[in-house]
This record gives structure tokens, C-alpha cells and sequence, in this order.
């Protein structure tokens, strides 16, 4: 298995159990729960797949990440039901924050792999790191967090994709530079919820 390859399988399963939580919080069934679940986790690679005219989709390649999602729903929401005391915004906040660095490296590989330009392979990877959360949250009746809480987000996702890419520009390792990269993301992002650091209005 390539590196990439395991980041996008950790990045899926990250954002199915953001989708899990945020899916039992509503109260939602075991469907609500596979679907909020499931466009969580393919929201962003799917947008980012059809910008990049790339056929099939990455998840119709790999029935197994579907396959993966399905299963998990069956065990998570019982679970999540048990625990439902303790499921809270941070848990949510800490879900998102590492799925945001995972799906958003996964999406500047792609884009590189497809010859795009540096920038338009820096905006693929916001595309990827934040659409899955923005569709999970609008199919749950919320504002999309990356619009309402006036932290950085996208701009978290940014600046980590522009790290990958002048990393890779100056010839750092690529499975450092990926790693890294996605660490970045995600505790910038955590640091700017912690100390509650928002941008102008």
C-alpha cells in the first residue's frame, strides 16, 4: 500500500466518524447515519475528482472504502448511542481538525498527479479537506462550520498545502513532507479553536 494511499484511508475514516457523531447528535437512524457518514468522508474527494475530470471516482475504484463505510455505520451508531454523554463539540472540533489535514494533503497529491498548476493543486486540496464537513453539516440542518465559527479553516488547509508543495519544490522526502504537512494543518487549525484566534469581520 502507498503512503497516500494509507493517508486517504485514514482521512475516509476520519470524516465518516465526524459523520457519525454529528449523525447520532440529530438523533438521525441507521441510514441517516450510513449517509452523513458517507458524504462526510466522499464529499470533498468526489468535487475534487469531478474538477479534475477524473473518471471513475476514487471511492468507485475502491468499492472497499464504501464497503468500509457501510460496516462501520452498523457498529459506530449503536456505539455512538451508548456513548452520546460524552460526544460534544470538541470531539467533533478535534474529528474535523484531522481529517482536514488528511483529506487536504490527499487532495494536493492528486492534483500534482494530474499535472495541475501549484496553485489550482493548492485550492484541490481545500476543496478535498473542507467539502465533506460542509455537505455533513448543511444534510444536518447546521451552517457549515468552516462559515460560522470565524477561525481559520480553509486558510489552515492553505497554508499546509503551500508547506507540502515548497517542501516538495526544495526536495524534502515525500512521505515526510506529506506527514508533516497534515500535522501542520491539522494543530493549526486545533490551535486557532483552542485560543479561540478568529479572523476580522
Amino acid at each position: 500500500m502507498t503512503l497516500i494511499k494509507f493517508i486517504e484511508i485514514m482521512a475516509i475514516l476520519v470524516g465518516a466518524f465526524s459523520g457519525f457523531i454529528e449523525a447520532r447528535r440529530k438523533r438521525m437512524d441507521l441510514v441517516g447515519v450510513f449517509t452523513v457518514a458517507f458524504i462526510t468522508a466522499f464529499g470533498g474527494g468526489t468535487l475534487r475528482d469531478i474538477l479534475l475530470d477524473r473518471r471513475p471516482l476514487f471511492w468507485v475504484i475502491h468499492q472497499e472504502y464504501a464497503i468500509l463505510i457501510f460496516v462501520l455505520a452498523l457498529v459506530a451508531s449503536p456505539l455512538i448511542r451508548t456513548l452520546r454523554q460524552i460526544v460534544s463539540e470538541r470531539l467533533i472540533v478535534i474529528a474535523d481538525a484531522v481529517g482536514l489535514g488528511l483529506f487536504s494533503v490527499a487532495g494536493v497529491s492528486a492534483a500534482l498527479a494530474a499535472d495541475m498548476p501549484i496553485f489550482i493543486a493548492s485550492m484541490m486540496g481545500v476543496i478535498t479537506g473542507i467539502f465533506g464537513g460542509v455537505l455533513r453539516d448543511i444534510v444536518c440542518n447546521e451552517v457549515p462550520m468552516v462559515f460560522r465559527d470565524g477561525k481559520p479553516y480553509a486558510i489552515c488547509a492553505f497554508l499546509g498545502n503551500w508547506l507540502f508543495l515548497l517542501m516538495g519544490k526544495y526536495g524534502v522526502d515525500p512521505d515526510f513532507a506529506l506527514w508533516s504537512s497534515a500535522l501542520f494543518i491539522s494543530g493549526l487549525r486545533l490551535i486557532t479553536w483552542k485560543f479561540d484566534l478568529r479572523m476580522g469581520r
